[in-house]
């Protein structure tokens, strides 16, 4: 019984000069859960899409973090002639020496963001730009008068990021770009989420998140 897996699997072909969004809310798993999923998406050179895929810690109402027994979540995207453009993996499975709570310490969300094709470079161009200056706000070490940055021990700890994410270019001349988020509330992740793909509305006819 231990071995039973609730899977769900999506297969996709986006037509030439066509959009596809995945927008959904996160998952979140129960207490022993083992959930997998696989999507796979088949696209034309200027095909242009947005996955968005995440997770959450759990039911925190039932005092749930971290505190399923796996998950797994498959992207593949490959181009017309099966030629793999983006192969993703994330595998969280509860250890026998550590548990996934004591990996993910403080952190409740993990996200990731696929933007790509011709469609996307206005909203590729400004979503680097916003997690560059983010990070750079999140890692800001104050400086005293003299120019000189302190840093205590205490401080270290002090310091730990709420919002932590990263931002990069795949795929020939860069058609894609992906966004790998770990946060400690799922609140930031959405407000994150609705201002970066609020651009989508004209194509979508309604905004992400909002």
């Amino acid at each position: 019984m231990g071995s039973k897996c609730s899977e769900q699997v999506l297969e996709t072909r986006v037509g030439s000069g066509a959009v596809l969004a995945v927008v959904p809310d996160p998952v979140t798993c129960f207490s022993t859960a083992r959930y997998s999923q696989k999507q796979v998406f088949r696209v034309a050179s200027d095909s242009s899409m947005v996955i968005v895929d995440w997770i959450t810690s759990g039911r925190h109402e039932s005092g749930e973090k971290w505190d399923f027994d796996l998950y797994k979540s498959t992207n593949h995207i490959f181009l017309e002639d099966n030629q793999p453009l983006f192969l993703d993996t994330v595998l969280l499975e509860r250890g026998s020496i550590t548990s996934i709570a004591e990996r993910m310490q403080d952190y409740q969300v993990i996200a990731m963001v696929v933007i790509l094709g011709p469609k996307m470079n206005h909203i590729q161009s400004q979503v680097q730009e916003d997690v560059k200056r983010i990070m750079s706000e999140q890692l800001h070490v104050p400086s005293t008068s003299l120019g000189r940055q302190i840093i205590t021990k205490s401080d270290h700890f002090l310091m730990k990021p709420s919002f932590i994410a990263s931002a990069s270019v795949f795929g020939p001349k860069g058609i894609g770009l992906v966004v790998r988020i770990a946060a400690m509330t799922t609140e930031s992740v959405y407000r994150f989420l609705q201002h970066q793909l609020a651009c989508l509305e004209p194509l979508l006819g309604v905004s992400p998140y909002r």
